[in-house]
């Protein structure tokens, strides 16, 4: 019904926004450590999320799709220049920071499947392709770093820009669903379809990988 108040954000989506959050960190630190056990699997869970949320945004909840907060230049220009923005949700310019977000992930995610320490370490795929490959791989898993790490710092300082200076309750409603003037319009659907995505992609990717080459046998 017109006027009924919903959550603004569904589970699944508060609940990939903050996996995400942590894989990202654990991923640094024990990339750092040379934890590259743990560091392998927190790349092939950024892969999954990644890739349900990216169903998510065409299947999912109402204010969850991109076509919700996803605007042409046009729009994004007028809320450049003032304009409010229409989405319950993202505004123009966030809307498309979260997909920036998202393709440099799932960038950094996949390169590194083809990386190596040079000494103990190889991923999953560093068989699968020949040496020009693998370089050109782990120069992006560098340069994406970079890049990540420096959209996510933009990311952060424009949620401490509108939560304390606009007064906007961006982080109570990305964890409670929703906030004071921050409700959905429309009701979410089932989370179980998103669960049903995420086994999905995880099956995908485990078939993936065991499809890539073994590793030669040690000549001693």
């Amino acid at each position: 019904m017109a006027g009924d108040r919903h959550l603004l954000w569904d589970l699944p989506t508060r609940l990939c926004h903050w996996l995400l959050v942590a894989c990202v960190a654990l991923a640094w630190w024990s990339g750092e450590t040379e934890n590259y056990d743990l560091h392998q699997w927190l790349g092939y869970s950024v892969i999954v999320l990644v890739a349900s949320r990216i169903s998510w945004g065409f299947i999912g909840s109402p204010h969850s799709r991109f076509a919700d907060f996803l605007v042409g230049p046009g729009r994004l220009l007028a809320y450049l220049q003032g304009e409010r923005a229409r989405s319950a949700g993202h505004n123009p310019l966030g809307g498309w920071s979260v997909i920036a977000l998202l393709l440099l992930l799932l960038l950094q995610a996949i390169s590194g499947l083809f990386n190596s320490d040079d000494v103990f370490f190889k991923g999953p795929l560093f068989y699968a392709a020949d040496v020009t490959v693998r370089d050109v791989m782990g120069q992006v898993h560098e340069v994406a770093f970079y890049l990540l790490l420096a959209l996510v710092g933009l990311h952060i300082l424009a949620v401490l820009y509108h939560q304390f200076w606009r007064r906007e309750p961006l982080l109570q409603a990305m964890v409670r669903g929703s906030a004071s003037g921050r409700e959905g319009r429309s009701a979410p659907v089932s989370g179980w379809r998103a669960l049903l995505i995420a086994l999905v992609w995880a099956l995908a990717l485990w078939g993936l990988l065991q499809l890539a080459p073994a590793p030669p046998p040690m000549m001693w």
